[in-house]
């Protein structure tokens, strides 16, 4: 499938059907079709978009919230009403699932939605006064421009997820999403057009040039925010370009989630909730299971289980049906997790399903795979596998297994199972994490915050957290009354 011209309606005068000298391809890469160019921004486009974000700021902050809130929910009614065409975007250049980016959208819909609501309680505070005569207040006002870089993984929620709230606590946003997806925000950005977003407050853009982008988000003065989703590595060199401005930022970065099944739990749950977390949008996101640490007593029969699980996905081309699993984003992607199998299994790990590409498919769809006898040695236990691999280790005790989760500098998302409340509640406690799913696969929400500790970032998205990290307290003391 190619893109169609209702595709190329919401994608707007920003794609070309034709290469040239200042732009870069849009790839299919079930197939490796060319789905269209896109112009390729640079420094001069990216200063100008600030420019224009920060003279747009003004208008665009002091507008009664109830007008931001409706043209929010205005938007968020659009990407609703554009669901399959939006999904099939996503399908076409990052490879997911069909059944899976119908899902993205609503989720990411979910965050305009949100916002739109939360926004109209940014409340301020009346402090009691420690003197007579005096009154103490405070306010919410939004931080001004914001830059925010986004992933390819999640096209629409990654965008959603920041812009919504920025947008609703009165900011304007320039945007550049990752190279390898810029339709998804495109089509998300002239929906907001149609929406009735003023012109200057929202920009993309779509560069392969994105350490010179980077550079200028991160260190021009104008920009009082700025917001990044992806690796570690790279999310701290742009924290550290970000303190020549003394920039509000938040960060969500890498993980290494760990799974914990203890032998008290039911299997079918267990396994259900592994299966959700590990091979949900082929393994490529930041919160999949990274690590599966089974109890010893229940080893072998979890293993048996995950095996037959994996084995019954159906790995295709994202656009049918039936796909449960589409390829991986790219060649490096592949690459990276065929080295960490062959790794696990020199070390002595056991395949117990796949590994390796299925080269009737292409060179870029992994078999859903399950390694057991994975070990802290094993190059796939200490690092980010971001593909359709489970990793299984073996635990004794609950003490054992927590230390195991623990031993990582990451603490985004952890999970574990187990039918003891008592258990449930300590193990939870325990975990290094800023997320855990108890019994629960998929915890990600618009109403609940999301973020890490140590490694894995700063600040949170999502719920009234979400729309903090684009505000500023003021606070006003009233004398002489």
């Amino acid at each position: 499938m190619s893109l169609t011209a209702a595709h190329k309606a919401l994608l707007g005068k920003r794609i070309l059907t034709n290469a040239n000298h200042d732009s870069f391809s849009v790839t299919n890469p079930a197939n490796g079709e060319i789905l269209c160019h896109v112009h390729n921004a640079g420094s001069k486009e990216t200063l100008k978009a600030i420019d224009a974000a920060h003279a747009a700021f003004t208008d665009w902050g002091q507008k009664p919230q109830k007008v931001r809130s409706d043209i929010l929910k205005k938007w968020f009614a659009l990407i609703l009403e554009h669901t399959e065409d939006l999904a099939q975007i996503v399908t076409l250049e990052q490879g997911r699932a069909i059944r899976e980016t119908r899902g993205e959208v609503a989720y990411g819909a979910g965050f305009v939605e949100w916002f739109a609501e939360e926004g109209r309680r940014a409340y301020g505070r009346t402090i009691p006064a420690n003197v007579p005569g005096k009154q103490l207040v405070t306010i919410q006002q939004p931080v001004g421009v914001v830059a925010a870089i986004t992933p390819w993984n999640f096209p629409i929620s990654m965008i959603t997820r920041k812009v919504a709230p920025a947008l609703s606590a009165g900011c304007t946003v320039v945007l550049k999403p990752s190279e390898e997806t810029p339709l998804s925000a495109l089509a998300l950005a002239e929906l907001a057009r149609q929406a009735g977003l003023p012109d200057g407050v929202l920009h993309i853009i779509c560069t392969t040039k994105a350490a010179e982008v980077g550079e200028i988000l991160t260190s021009d003065p104008l920009v009082k925010k700025f917001s990044f989703t992806g690796s570690t590595p790279v999310g701290k060199k742009l924290y550290a370009q970000c303190a020549s401005t003394i920039k509000k930022i938040s960060l969500e970065l890498g993980g290494n989630a760990p799974v914990l099944v203890f032998d008290d739990a039911d299997l079918d749950v267990a396994v259900a909730g592994a299966m959700l977390s590990k091979y949900r949008n082929a393994g490529q996101t930041c919160v999949c299971a990274n690590r599966i640490l089974v109890q010893a007593g229940i080893f072998d029969a979890f293993a048996a289980k995950l095996t037959k699980a994996a084995r019954a996905l159906t790995l295709a081309d994202g656009m049918a049906e039936e796909t449960a699993i589409g390829p991986l984003i790219n060649q490096k992607a592949v690459d990276k997790v065929d080295a960490l199998v062959k790794d696990a299994t020199a070390k002595g790990a056991k395949l117990t399903v796949g590994g390796g590409v299925d080269a009737a498919l292409g060179p870029l769809f992994y078999k859903p795979s399950v390694l057991t006898g994975v070990t802290h040695d094993m190059r796939i236990f200490n690092e980010e596998i971001f593909g359709p691999v489970a990793s299984l280790i073996k635990f004794k005790d609950e003490a054992e297994g927590i230390k195991l989760a623990n031993d990582t500098p990451f603490g985004l998302a952890a999970y574990a199972f187990t039918k003891d409340v008592s258990r449930a509640w300590r193990v939870g406690r325990a975990l290094d994490y800023g997320m855990v799913g108890l019994n629960d696969g998929v915890m990600s929400t618009e109403v609940a915050p999301f973020g890490g500790v140590k490694e894995s970032g700063i600040g949170r998205e999502g719920a009234i957290e979400g729309l903090e990290e684009y505000m500023e307290t003021k606070f006003l003391s009233f004398g002489a009354l």
